[in-house]
């Protein structure tokens, strides 16, 4: 079966609002958004500093509404300007590092950010659907290996990921309560983790690994055995795109779905560190560093059946592809290239691919 794309015809001039929109994952979906016609509002919490977001020109392609998701009343202001057709939340605390420094941050920004957001919502008149991004790890403890389906119990063991876990309870509530009595469906995205050309975010995999790559000194990892389900930013944006447009026209939709690789269980990290460095030039550039006093689960792994069944959606940039992608973003961005034109050439090479 041809692999199926996001439809310009569904989001030709929709007026879609983007939380997140300067953060790595929110600069793609946002420059997507505009290549297939829509009319994206972002909400940011300070005018937009990203490097990507720069690099990108978005501030030429997306309003901003400068909004601290903490702040009800910033956030129901920056609603009812916008009156949205389709919502797409994807601002979050991600790091399970900074989740144990600041908890209260995590379950602020996470739980009470998307309360305000929805709470908001309610005003809207013609709003047809809200798609709510959380991750992988609002999953309970389960066996390593054993993919985790959307059924499976709710849990976390550190902050960020009993925030997220919370972010999925507090959605389903006020869904159940206030939007889909007036017709508006709501659903949440549970993605593995993503890569992709632009991410410049510090502890994070491969921008260390480029900036090590770039800098010659040597990367350090604390968990290089650790397993997640890797994808490129495009198969999982991909996924959000497919899945918003179906809660807008489809009401047997399910009320959450998975977005991992077709490979449940991914590569190491250090497998994932060691074919970048390789792209790069940088081969065998790291050491060993462990950080004991961050518990993290060392085998996560997705079952995302539902989704290629229901949406028909599926990844297109496995393994190698991935990661070649990615590095080519990188040394494109090395070598000073018009990276708005590279992205923009990334994301029509992946919609031709089949």
């Amino acid at each position: 079966m041809p692999a199926i794309n996001p439809d310009p015809g569904f989001w030709r001039g929709r007026r879609v609002l983007l939380t997140g929109h300067t953060g790595f994952k929110g600069c793609w979906l946002a420059f997507w958004l505009h290549h297939l016609g829509a009319a994206v509002t972002g909400i940011a919490r300070s005018p937009a500093e990203h490097r990507l977001f720069r690099l990108l020109h978005l501030d030429d392609l997306v309003q901003t509404r400068v909004a601290d998701l903490r702040d009800a009343s910033a956030v129901a202001a920056a609603v009812a300007a916008t009156q949205p057709d389709v919502v797409l939340h994807l601002t979050a605390q991600t790091s399970v590092q900074r989740s144990v420094v600041d908890p209260a941050e995590s379950f602020a920004i996470n739980v009470l950010g998307t309360v305000h957001l929805l709470d908001a919502l309610r005003a809207v008149p013609h709003l047809a659907g809200v798609l709510v991004v959380t991750t992988d790890k609002v999953y309970a403890d389960i066996p390593d290996g054993q993919a985790r389906q959307e059924g499976d119990r709710l849990g976390g063991r550190d902050p960020y990921s009993a925030s997220k876990a919370a972010v999925e309870l507090a959605t389903a509530a006020m869904a159940q309560s206030f939007l889909a009595p007036n017709g508006v469906a709501v659903a949440t995205a549970r993605a593995g983790n993503v890569i992709g050309g632009g991410d410049f975010a510090p502890g994070r995999l491969v921008p260390d690994v480029v900036n090590a790559a770039r800098s010659g000194q040597k990367l350090t990892l604390r968990n290089p055995a650790s397993r997640r389900p890797w994808q490129h930013v495009l198969d999982c944006l991909s996924g959000y795109l497919l899945y918003a447009a179906a809660l807008a026209t489809d009401p047997t939709v399910p009320p959450a779905l998975n977005f991992g690789p077709r490979n449940a269980a991914g590569p190491t990290v250090g497998e994932i560190a060691n074919a970048m460095l390789e792209a790069l030039g940088a081969p065998d550039a790291w050491a060993y560093a462990p950080t004991p006093e961050v518990r993290e689960t060392h085998v996560l792994s997705l079952d995302s059946t539902l989704a290629r069944r229901t949406l028909g959606w599926s990844d297109r940039l496995p393994g190698q592809r991935m990661i070649a992608e990615t590095a080519a973003w990188y040394q494109a961005w090395a070598e000073a290239a018009d990276m708005r034109a590279v992205t923009l050439q990334q994301i029509t090479a992946y919609e031709a691919l089949s």
